[in-house]
């Protein structure tokens, strides 16, 4: 159901009293009332907030024009002068490049609390909204999340305008599309979505715009917030929906016939739909020859099962399978643990929750001492705790390397979700050895082939196998291999046409 919206009033002075009340006599507007045309026939009243506007391109291209410049005579000798009017300010007067007509408050309000000018005219029930927005950005630096040795240098920032900028720098064709929404009661926040239109899934793209419009809250300040409502699965904790700061990430996905959604506000753009082999691939595996990117990637697969199961293992062996420890190494952890209080249970968890408090204190702590603070203190307590005999040297051996590995991860979100599994396993293992760590691994493929993002069954191209995406899930073929889209993602699935790298012979042939 949609509200009413106020008309304008013809009076100029009703227009600024409502204005005024309605924005609670704030400090920050400015309304500026000044005379224009022939010996001041018209009295023009502008409106814009202290600094969300750009002031020196008000006061030159929009006051000085209107003041001095202009002198409307077009409007004298016409049948109707008060639509003609408006027509002649759009048409002669004002310079600014964006001018749109306004007619009733709740958009004056929208554009004026945006940082644009609102021009309003005695007489008249209809308005102008000058584009003049001042808008305040750090700029395109490198991003701090998701660094790269090799590739692009440039990450977003929190202007979605530039933000749009940097993904159609990079794929410059009329079929990538951008719609917009405000999303909002009271931030009214620009949310956009960009996608090449022909490559992603026409019915992916109208259930991502079912699930913006159902969503109805007084702001969206980070996208973290639209994710929460888009996602699939609210209480899983591996991720259905991914984000990134990189522009090549993006660009890369929006091939792939991937959906981009960009929030004005935040550096973070999210992707949808998303598969689980997605959070181990980066950018670089494509920079960098394919027989690199392939192990480093393989590396990563390796450190998750590491950085979720080690700790588990651990306490199962150390608790119940004694016997599958060759005797040597069995006669070294016993006599380091003689004399410690605690089963390695308690030890491990004693052990995670004090490298999980370093590894927050290191993030929130200022970057010139967070880092050294974290090392520091993780050496320290361990050596420490060793010493006192509470914890076992070969116990934090297992949980540094746990907490080394889950580092390894290009992506944030799903080392988050090794380290929450981390526990559960912990626990299972302490309660039921290797056999409850298996049935625990079975359900969580369970629970992982249940999964799917916008529809796309989250575990592919492993489950439902799919033999062609195996070119690009825990090895990464030759580019020129890679010859379609993603199978359950894009509708059009031809990419390319095999073109195998050719060299020349001593005769100059192709071989």
């Amino acid at each position: 159901m949609f509200l009413k919206k106020t008309p304008l009033n013809l009076e100029l002075q009703e227009n600024i009293q409502h204005i005024k009340k309605k924005l609670g006599e704030s400090t920050d507007i400015v309304i500026r009332e000044i005379r224009i045309g022939k010996e001041g026939t018209f009295k023009v009243g502008i409106f814009y907030i202290d600094g969300l506007s750009n002031t020196p391109s008000l006061q030159n291209f929009v006051m000085e024009t209107l003041m001095i410049d202009i002198s409307i005579s077009q409007t004298e000798n016409e049948e109707s002068p008060n639509s003609n009017l408006m027509k002649a300010l759009k048409d002669y007067a004002l310079t600014v490049g964006e001018i749109k007509d306004v007619a009733n408050f709740e958009d004056l309000f929208t554009a004026l609390l945006s940082g644009d000018v609102i021009l309003l005219v005695d007489g008249y029930s209809d308005g102008l909204i000058i584009g003049n927005k001042h808008v305040i950005e750090r700029g395109v630096t490198e991003p701090s999340a998701q660094s790269v040795i090799r590739g692009p240098r440039d990450g977003f920032s929190e202007n979605v305008r530039v933000n749009t900028a940097l993904i159609r720098r990079r794929i410059k064709d009329p079929s990538l599309w951008m719609e917009s929404k405000e999303i909002g009661r009271l931030t009214k926040t620009t949310v956009a979505i960009m996608y090449i239109h022909g490559v992603a899934d026409d019915k992916i793209v109208k259930e991502l715009h079912s699930r913006l419009d159902r969503i109805d809250i007084d702001g969206i300040l980070e996208s973290g917030n639209i994710e929460e409502f888009i996602q699939d699965s609210q209480y899983s904790p591996f991720p259905t929906v991914y984000n990134t700061e990189r522009p090549d990430v993006v660009a890369a996905a929006l091939l792939e016939g991937r959906i981009a959604i960009l929030v004005d506000g935040t550096p973070f753009v999210l992707i949808v739909p998303v598969l689980f082999v997605q959070f181990f691939q980066s950018s670089e595996d494509y920079y960098q020859r394919a027989i690199m990117g392939s192990l480093i990637r393989l590396l990563r697969f390796f450190a998750f099962g590491i950085s979720m199961l080690a700790p588990a293992l651990f306490v199962a062996v150390i608790t119940f399978h004694h016997e599958i420890i060759p005797p040597a190494l069995l006669i070294s952890i016993a006599a380091q643990r003689e004399g410690v209080p605690f089963p390695a249970f308690v030890e491990a968890v004693i052990m995670e929750i004090t490298f999980e408090i370093l590894r927050e204190a290191g993030l929130r702590m200022p970057r010139v001492i967070g880092s050294a603070m974290s090392i520091v203190g993780a050496f320290v307590i361990g050596t420490a705790a060793v010493e006192a005999g509470i914890i076992s040297a070969a116990m934090v051996i297992v949980v540094s390397i746990t907490a080394i590995s889950s580092f390894v991860s290009p992506t944030y979100d799903i080392a988050i979700a090794s380290r929450i599994l981390r526990f559960l396993f912990m626990g299972i293992a302490a309660s039921f050895g290797l056999f409850g760590i298996m049935v625990a691994l079975i359900a969580l493929i369970l629970h992982l082939t249940s999964l799917s993002s916008f529809g796309v069954p989250y575990m592919a191209p492993i489950a439902p196998y799919s033999a062609s995406g195996q070119k690009d899930t825990f090895i990464r073929m030759p580019i020129w291999k890679l010859l379609s889209r993603p199978k359950y993602i894009s509708k059009n699935s031809d990419r390319q046409k095999y073109s195998a790298p050719t060299r020349k012979d001593k005769k100059g042939a192709d071989v």
